[in-house]
């Protein structure tokens, strides 16, 4: 996997965490223990840190990266899905945040919470703690608790801990 120094800091990589071959980290990165970071996602920490905690999983295409004085973290268990963008925002525990979304500097995602697929979070709004977000810009719209959405929030950071494991066991270069 591409990881590269900036500025004498360099990424850490828990030995139990997965970061795909083509993901790429910048300077002041942590990845923690049963973290994934997949395909294409790029983690830039030159201005802030960027931290994606024990269990997390940030999917393909993925872009994280923070303002100075804003650091970037995704929370224990928590999701940012394919082609999303968090850039000086925290996400809370086991929280998600689907396909194509873009959560904006200070803004905060509050445990097992959903931003919904293509949605923009502000900067400095605040999704509390178990809701769905949804719109452009978000808007709170209902508890995830009794909607759809639970599902995804339940059933998402154990699924992807499964799949890191068999793309860590399973994948293989074919060629250069």
């Amino acid at each position: 996997m591409p990881q590269f120094s900036f500025e004498g800091l360099e990424p850490q990589v828990h030995p139990g965490a997965f970061v795909a071959p083509t993901a790429t980290l910048v300077g002041d990165v942590v990845v923690e223990e049963g973290a994934s970071v997949w395909y294409g996602a790029v983690l830039r920490a030159d201005y802030s840190p960027v931290i994606v905690r024990r269990g997390a999983n940030v999917q393909d295409g993925a872009v994280l990266h923070g303002p100075p004085g804003l650091h970037t973290e995704v929370g224990p268990g928590s999701t940012v899905a394919h082609n999303c963008v968090v850039h000086g925002a925290v996400l809370g525990e086991e929280c998600l945040v689907a396909n194509g979304a873009v959560v904006l500097d200070g803004a905060r995602v509050g445990d097992r919470a959903l931003v919904a697929a293509g949605s923009l979070v502000s900067a400095n709004f605040v999704v509390p703690p178990n809701m769905l977000a949804a719109g452009a810009p978000a808007q709170i719209k209902r508890p995830v608790v009794g909607s759809p959405a639970e599902l995804w929030v339940q059933t998402n950071p154990a699924a992807y801990a499964e799949l890191a494991q068999r793309h860590r066991d399973g994948m293989r270069w074919l060629r250069d």
